[in-house]
């Protein structure tokens, strides 16, 4: 396990796992080992039925700025996405429990994504969802292509998946990917709190709300795989090498 995910049982709020980006330096971009870590805990929170709940958070002014930048480029090298980070993908399809997230700062690529896989979103009015996918001439992932339109209407997903348009916390709200505005400083009690309320209730009754609310999103696990594939396409053109380098060259 690595130390940029911080895995908490807050005794506060039984019932709620909270797993936690920690690595404020890099604004929480996703390492491999990260990806595996949340893979890992999430797969022990379904085993585990006094779990009941989960929240995910990030650090002040940063929820996650999405894939490590050198991971990316050794993805480049190979053509694939990495292991690690499609079986995250598909773990969170699969995770049986309902999760909530408090975003703060910066939400880029999969710092955005996850939010649609999330039953309850809560961001501060200084959050950025920004996904710059076909900047950097890649697509876009986590079956973002399916739940996008589905969520928030075909417009608002192509501004934010295709076109790369920043959104607001509350340009988010009113799209639908979030489902609500808080301080900064009340965020992380308000998510955990929204999550300990979850997790009070019937857990067998939640579970069949949440499974037949969820039931539009047949065809999730497909989509994953169907991105997968233009990705690993991708990644390998020459107009994704061109974007890395022009990219890396800002970075300098």
């Amino acid at each position: 396990m690595t130390d940029h995910i911080l895995i908490e049982r807050p005794a506060a709020h039984p019932g709620v796992l909270v797993l936690r980006f920690n690595r404020p330096d890099k604004k929480n971009a996703i390492t491999r080992p990260m990806y595996l870590a949340l893979t890992q805990a999430l797969q022990e929170a379904n085993r585990d039925e006094t779990i009941r709940a989960i929240a995910l958070l990030g650090t002040p002014g940063a929820f996650s700025a999405g894939n490590d930048m050198a991971d990316f480029l050794a993805f480049a090298t190979t053509g694939e996405m990495g292991k690690e980070v499609f079986d995250f993908l598909m773990t969170v399809v699969a995770v049986e429990k309902p999760l909530v997230s408090g975003v703060d700062g910066l939400a880029i690529g999969i710092g955005t994504t996850i939010n649609l896989h999330c039953d309850l979103s809560l961001a501060t009015p200084r959050s950025l969802f920004k996904t710059p996918f076909t900047d950097l001439a890649l697509v876009p992932e986590a079956a973002s292509t399916l739940l996008g339109p589905m969520i928030m209407g075909h417009q608002r997903a192509f501004a934010m998946f295709a076109a790369g348009e920043g959104f607001t916390a509350e340009e988010a709200r009113a799209a639908g990917l979030i489902w609500k505005v808080v301080p900064e400083e009340t965020l992380e009690e308000a998510t955990l709190a929204t999550a300990a309320s979850l997790a009070a209730k019937p857990p067998q009754a939640m579970k069949i709300a949440r499974d037949l609310l969820r039931k539009s999103r047949d065809g999730v696990a497909a989509r994953i795989e169907e991105e997968a594939r233009h990705f690993s396409a991708q990644i390998r053109s020459a107009e994704a090498m061109a974007a890395f380098q022009q990219f890396m060259a800002r970075k300098k």
